[in-house]
C-alpha cells in the first residue's frame, strides 16, 4: 500500500473504532455491572485484573481470534456467515448475545457510509467482532492493526463503564490503559496468527457475572 493508503485505512480505522461511532457501546458492560455489584471488581486495580484476565483467556480473546479469522475470509460469504453463527453460539448468556449482534448490526448499518461489496457478503445476524474485521480487511487494513484498535476500543469502553460504576477515577483509568497497552499488542500479534483453535474461555466468573445480571434490577447497563 502507498503511504497515502495507508494513512486513508488508519483514518478509518480511528473512525469505526472510535467512542464517537454510532454503534451504543456505553450502554453494554459485558457483566462488569454484576461484578462490581457482587464486589468481584472494587477498585482501580481490581478493574486492571479483570480486564487483563478478559484479554488473556476470555470474550476479548475470542472476539479477537474471530475478527482475525473475518479478516482472513476475504469477504467470503459462506465463511464469514459461518463464523457469524459460531461467534453467536460462543456467547455465554442471553445479554451477550444481545450486545454482540447490537453492536455488530449498528457497525454495519454506519459503516456503509465507506461502500464496499463486503456488506453484501456479510450476514444479517453478524457479531461485532466478525463485522469490523471483514470491513477493516475489505479496506485493506491489516489484522494485528484491527485487532489491536478493536481490543483497545473495547477496553476504553469498559474502563469507561468501570469509572461509572465507581471503581474508580478518570485519571486512574487512564493508567490502566496505559499499563495493558503492552499486553494489548501482544494479543494482538497472536490473534494475527492464531486460527479457529485457538478459540476458548477460561473466566468462569465473569461468564457467571454476565448471566447474574439478567436478573439484577437496579442497574446501569443492558449487560
Amino acid at each position: 500500500m502507498s503511504a497515502s493508503s495507508d494513512m486513508q485505512a488508519l483514518l478509518r480505522l480511528m473512525a469505526w473504532l472510535s467512542p464517537a461511532f454510532p454503534v451504543g457501546g456505553f450502554a453494554y458492560s459485558g457483566g462488569l455491572e454484576r461484578a462490581v455489584h457482587d464486589r468481584l471488581v472494587k477498585d482501580a486495580a481490581g478493574l486492571e485484573a479483570w480486564f487483563s484476565t478478559l484479554l488473556r483467556c476470555g470474550t476479548l480473546w475470542n472476539d479477537a481470534v474471530l475478527l482475525s479469522a473475518a479478516a482472513a475470509a476475504n469477504g467470503e460469504g459462506e465463511t464469514l456467515a459461518e463464523l457469524s453463527e459460531l461467534g453467536l453460539a460462543l456467547v455465554g448468556s442471553a445479554e451477550r448475545h444481545l450486545e454482540t449482534l447490537s453492536l455488530g448490526k449498528a457497525f454495519l448499518s454506519a459503516a456503509t457510509a465507506w461502500p464496499h461489496a463486503v456488506f453484501e457478503a456479510l450476514p444479517k445476524d453478524c457479531p461485532y467482532s466478525v463485522a469490523v474485521g471483514a470491513v477493516a480487511s475489505a479496506h485493506g487494513i491489516q489484522p494485528a492493526q484491527a485487532v489491536a484498535a478493536f481490543l483497545h476500543a473495547g477496553l476504553s469502553q469498559g474502563v469507561s463503564a468501570g469509572i461509572r460504576l465507581g471503581v474508580c477515577g478518570q485519571q486512574q483509568g487512564v493508567e490502566i490503559l496505559a499499563r495493558l497497552e503492552p499486553l494489548m499488542a501482544e494479543m494482538a500479534e497472536r490473534a494475527a496468527r492464531a486460527n479457529l483453535d485457538d478459540l476458548g474461555t477460561a473466566t468462569v466468573q465473569a461468564d457467571i457475572a454476565s448471566l447474574r445480571h439478567e436478573t439484577q434490577v437496579s442497574r446501569l447497563f443492558r449487560s
